[in-house]
């Protein structure tokens, strides 16, 4: 028998979707003729249709941000701990939409998709995509919504880009950015990682130039290699000493010369990629860390952060973590600096957490005081 759903949550959700008939430019120089979003929504819109907020998910997330699709649900979504009643991202108070991003693998469309051209999987077909591009489909998915404005765009990692990105694109339709754990653009070493996590994958040979789903194959090991990559650098070295240190499995060292697993932290990283294969697509995957290396909105401005973000009209609230080694707090300051520069509203936050870039996906005590404060501020104006 399904266990009951917490008090503070959203409860049973339904994914929705929305058909779009009208052909996306894209940055890249093409365009997608039609293309479908999946989404879902939480709270409810007030009379005035002032109190949304989108949530942009980081690189490996989805549309599902919170509450449970089944009683049958092992984990809710995941930021649940900051979606829900009570929470930072108050859902009495607040109309929440989070979509999956377009050439995602989660419902909307994306390299998995059919490609009514052909018949067949996009695959490799699939064109590039930015953070721009997202921006752009999220701000047709609030027109189908009727939300002219936002009351507040949030996001972590990745999704804080987007809602950087939101406030220079859209300075009339954003009212509060929320920049959590993220950076103006990815330094040399990000780069290089995702890169290496590229290579594990496309040198896989079930990977097929792309094209192994009409092959009825996954690149498992390649894609397995990339997610082991990628989630040490979610994880701070305190972390995973805390959590692992140099614990053996059984307890003693075997000399083991065939390479299976001894310590715990070995036996954990391939879980996780195991786990990751089941529920994620290659060459989305491919995608999503191009897009991540690409975002640089200084780069059109003869690389004038400053600049950049002089349109922005947004209050700003930006949170960084000590710990997070893959996007430091000296990003955040960035940002901060930059804003400050064109005399914008900024609020900043430096969190103590030993968890890593991952922290902003966990119930922190600080963290989640110095959200729901800067959240309370923007239920205020809109009477929520």
């Amino acid at each position: 028998m399904a266990k009951p759903l917490p008090a503070d949550s959203v409860g049973l959700v339904e994914p929705q979707r929305a058909y779009f008939e009208d052909a996306l430019p894209l940055d890249c120089g093409r365009s997608l003729a039609r293309y479908e979003m999946v989404y879902e929504t939480y709270g409810t819109l007030n009379a005035e249709r002032s109190n949304a907020v989108l949530v942009c998910h980081a690189l490996s997330g989805s549309h599902h941000a919170a509450g449970y699709n089944s009683l049958d649900d092992r984990k809710p979504g995941w930021w649940d701990a900051c979606i829900g009643p009570g929470k930072p991202i108050d859902t009495d108070r607040f109309f929440v939409v989070c979509c999956n991003n377009l050439g995602g693998c989660h419902g909307t469309t994306g390299p998995s998709s059919v490609n009514p051209e052909t018949g067949q999987p996009y695959g490799p077909d699939f064109p590039m995509v930015t953070v721009g591009d997202w921006v752009r489909s999220q701000a047709r998915l609030a027109d189908r919504l009727g939300i002219d404005s936002w009351a507040a765009v949030v996001g972590g990692s990745l999704g804080g880009m987007q809602a950087m990105q939101w406030s220079i694109d859209f300075p009339d339709r954003v009212r509060h950015a929320v920049v959590i754990a993220a950076a103006p653009r990815l330094s040399a070493q990000n780069i290089a990682f995702n890169e290496v996590a590229r290579q594990a994958i496309r040198s896989d040979p079930e990977f097929h130039d792309g094209r192994y789903q009409s092959e009825g194959v996954i690149p498992r090991r390649g894609l397995m290699l990339a997610r082991m990559l990628g989630h040490i650098t979610y994880l701070s070295d305190e972390a995973m000493r805390a959590k692992f240190g140099r614990d053996l499995r059984k307890g003693k060292d075997d000399f083991n010369f065939n390479y299976d697993v001894e310590f715990e932290v070995e036996g954990y990283l391939r879980y996780q990629g195991r786990r990751f294969v089941e529920n994620f697509d290659a060459n989305t995957y491919l995608l999503m860390t191009k897009a991540l290396d690409y975002f640089d909105p200084a780069a059109q401005f003869r690389d004038d952060l400053s600049a950049a973000l002089d349109r922005v009209t947004a209050s700003y609230l930006v949170v960084a973590f000590t710990s997070d080694w893959r996007f430091p707090p000296s990003r955040s300051r960035e940002i901060v600096r930059a804003l400050l520069d064109g005399n914008k509203n900024v609020s900043f936050a430096e969190v103590e957490a030993d968890e890593g870039h991952d922290a902003f996906l966990k119930p922190i005590a600080h963290y989640q005081s110095v959200f729901a404060t800067y959240m309370d501020r923007v239920a205020l104006r809109v009477g929520a």
